[in-house]
């Protein structure tokens, strides 16, 4: 292997080497984004393993570290911004190398596009508790996706913008979000480690208490999720300084994340019990909030929220932009990726176009009519409609088959598991616009029932 990329590479496409250590672990634990991973994550797992997050969190973080380490000594013999994608192909062969960096692209591209509608749904969120409920006569509904969509839409732009005109400027804003939303995280966290009502059991850490090996796969998935991201500071080993800097950065947040999900993991199971932290899922966090605080401080973690779901989207933009550069240095993708801004020194063509296919993944997502709009209101583009038995069909027995478990599960059948929810009403019998009224009684997961509300 080379100590420096490719040799070919054409005039005037070198990146600017302005980033350090410190830069490297803003984009790595942004791209990680440990408090939406908290907020979203603890709750969810427990609907799966139980208390036994903690175990899993650990146990996910080996094979994760494994491969951080073999990134840090390809990063040594080959600095390069494709490092996955290269790093494969030079190890096991082009094919896999292609597969790597395109399924790390296409990921990276819907995610922008989801994320999108989440930040612009939390920021309504928030613009609703302000008193802020409408403006130029547009409804601030959190839950319109149109609405939510558009707002995402237009911080997506902005953070665009800041990755286009300077990549350090970039990870220092990063940085900023981090400070805050790992203070409000830690000091939640803390309260509740030392508040809760429920007390401290090493059989959180014990995997054998898990109750099958099914549910052992099913919640290490999902453990393994939590750290998705890490490598992002790879994606900048061009434009540090030195890029063993990059392996550093990427290596302190790896292992700063797993103490926050052990951390934040150890205090949620002590201020709540299993029963709250099913119920909740992922409204985890918000809930938390609000048991331990009164407003405006219950707020804290809806807005340390809103900055993990941005910087992550940034944190995203800027290494997907950087795999396609590298893929266009190796005419895998068109001249266009490798361009770079002679004021800005970024591939700034690059990451506009990767922000504009996720815009348009993500205008495609909205629904095609908001629930509750008033009668008559047009479809948005219609003939995208699926009609509802697809629809369903496509969230269980799609879902299981797109997994490789539709032997097991997926559909009611005997043989398979008791995966099912009880819901109010037939989705079938009503009116279409009243599917979104339709609330889960309850939710049993291999025969156990896992939630159930009040009143079922």
């Amino acid at each position: 292997m080379s100590s420096a990329p490719p040799a070919s590479v054409p005039p005037g496409t070198a990146l600017r080497r302005s980033l350090g250590v410190v830069d490297g672990v803003a984009l790595a634990a942004s791209s990680t984004a440990a408090t939406t991973s908290i907020a979203i994550g603890m709750g969810t797992i427990a609907t799966i393993v139980g208390l036994q997050a903690p175990a899993l969190l650990l146990l996910a973080f080996l094979p994760v570290l494994g491969i951080a380490t073999a990134y840090a000594r390809l990063n040594r013999s080959e600095p390069n911004m494709g490092n996955g994608y290269v790093w494969v192909g030079r190890s096991l062969g082009p094919w896999p190398g292609f597969l790597t960096g395109w399924v790390t692209l296409v990921g990276s591209v819907i995610f922008c596009a989801y994320t999108s509608a989440i930040m612009g749904s939390v920021v309504l969120i928030l613009a609703n508790k302000a008193g802020l409920h409408s403006v130029a006569g547009i409804a601030l509904d959190p839950t319109s996706t149109g609405v939510t969509t558009g707002v995402g839409l237009v911080i997506l732009v902005g953070l665009t913008v800041l990755a286009v005109t300077g990549i350090r400027a970039a990870t220092r804003f990063q940085f900023a979000l981090l400070v805050f939303e790992y203070a409000v995280l830690l000091a939640f966290c803390g309260w509740a480690l030392i508040t809760g009502d429920h007390a401290f059991s090493l059989s959180w850490f014990n995997p054998f208490e898990i109750s099958s090996g099914k549910t052992f796969a099913q919640g290490m998935v999902l453990a393994v999720f939590f750290f998705w991201g890490w490598d992002a500071a790879f994606s900048v080993n061009e434009e540090t300084k030195s890029p063993g800097e990059a392996a550093r950065g990427g290596l302190i947040a790896l292992f700063a994340m797993l103490g926050l999900f052990l951390f934040a993991s150890v205090a949620f199971q002590r201020e709540m019990s299993l029963a709250e932290l099913v119920t909740n899922g992922p409204q985890a966090l918000p809930y938390l909030g609000e048991k331990l605080a009164a407003e405006p401080w219950a707020t804290l973690p809806v807005v340390a929220l809103t900055f993990s779901a941005v910087a992550s989207v940034q944190a995203t933009l800027i290494p997907t932009a950087r795999g396609l550069f590298a893929m266009s240095r190796d005419r895998t993708m068109g001249p266009l990726w490798t361009r770079i801004h002679p004021r800005y020194g970024t591939p700034a063509a690059g990451t506009a176009v990767v922000m504009a296919i996720a815009g348009v993944i993500a205008v495609l997502a909205v629904n095609r009519i908001t629930p509750g709009a008033p009668e008559g209101t047009p479809e948005f583009l219609p003939e995208q409609r699926l009609d509802l038995g697809t629809a369903l069909a496509a969230y269980t027995a799609g879902s299981a088959h797109v997994n490789h478990l539709d032997d097991i599960t997926g559909s009611i059948t005997v043989g398979k598991s008791a995966d099912l929810v009880v819901l109010d009403r037939d989705p079938f019998a009503g009116p279409p616009e009243e599917i979104a009224a339709t609330r889960v009684l309850q939710t049993f997961a291999e025969g156990r029932r896992v939630h159930a509300a009040d009143d079922a």
